[in-house]
């Protein structure tokens, strides 16, 4: 029994370190992409899908988890739903575990797909390790941060596009241009309340080199940016142009908080994680809605 409630500890912390929360903000985009543009339920969509929804979040978060455990141990955030917190002992272990539950899907992917469709898994899987690994370390590289954490969540929707053979249009590119700005947004916003152990721990990001309130307003126009994108999208995307509104309403209130109090705003990040769900659901809606009328 010992061994046994030992390997559901550890089964328990690779979950947390995967963030289950966030799985289905990398799952659903592949999802929605591939299966509005086959119109079918095939072997690609369902290793695809279930790829995107825990692996490819084990090794992206766990990953980072691993190698930012000397600045997590001093963030008081870390060690639930917002982040694990792992021991040094169970590093090794995540960075297999991670290596292992991913191949077998890749190497699926890679037989299903074609070269246009593994350079985009490429660029998607590299993102996830440049974002942390020592040498790369995007995630310390102020903008860039921002970028390739947008990458890690735009990626899986342009491989199911690109895995299904989408025809890319105008409207499509304004579409992704717009899921691209929402995650610089989202990324910027999460940053600003780490601000203080970031800076405590020597590690840049776009929070800690714009500074608190800039950063917040930063993130402001960007999902400013992703809802005027979303009017040039085929109807009826453009109604999906106001769904911004929360995300903007949730950062305001720490538009103008100050460095030494950028922790308070965390408030508004679980805010952001409540209001990802909604939006989801609406935004499920809208897809149903344009399966309907393209259908």
């Amino acid at each position: 029994m010992p061994t046994e409630t030992r390997r559901r500890g550890v089964v328990a912390e690779l979950v947390t370190a995967s963030r289950p929360l966030s799985w289905i903000n990398t799952a659903f985009p592949f999802a929605a992409a591939y299966l509005l543009t086959t119109r079918e339920i095939d072997v690609a969509l369902v290793v695809g899908t279930l790829f995107f929804l825990g692996p490819y979040n084990l090794a992206m978060y766990g990953i980072n988890d691993v190698f930012d455990y000397a600045s997590d141990a001093a963030n008081p955030r870390k060690g639930g739903v917002e982040g694990a917190l792992l021991e040094p002992g169970r590093h090794r272990l995540t960075i297999v575990a991670a290596i292992a539950l991913c191949a077998p899907s890749v190497v699926v992917l890679v037989l299903l797909g074609g070269p246009w469709s593994w350079l985009v898994l490429a660029i998607s899987l590299f993102a996830v390790a440049a974002y942390s690994v020592p040498g790369l370390r995007f995630k310390e590289v102020p903008f860039l941060d921002s970028v390739t954490s947008s990458i890690h969540f735009v990626s899986p929707a342009v491989y199911g596009l690109v895995l299904a053979g989408a025809a890319l249009t105008p409207q499509l590119v304004a579409l992704l241009g717009a899921f691209f700005a929402w995650g610089v947004a989202s990324h910027a916003f999460g940053a600003v309340q780490d601000v203080v152990p970031d800076r405590a721990g020597g590690i840049a990001s776009i929070a800690t080199v714009l500074g608190a309130a800039r950063t917040v307003r930063f993130a402001i126009a960007a999902w400013t940016v992703a809802g005027l994108l979303m009017i040039a999208t085929a109807w009826p995307g453009p109604l999906a142009a106001i769904l911004v509104i929360p995300y903007i309403a949730a950062a305001a209130p720490f538009a103008n908080v100050r460095d030494a109090d950028s922790g308070r705003a965390n408030d508004g990040w679980r805010r952001f994680l409540a209001i990802n769900y909604v939006v989801g659901f609406l935004v499920t809606m809208l897809l149903i809605w344009y399966a309907a009328l393209t259908g």
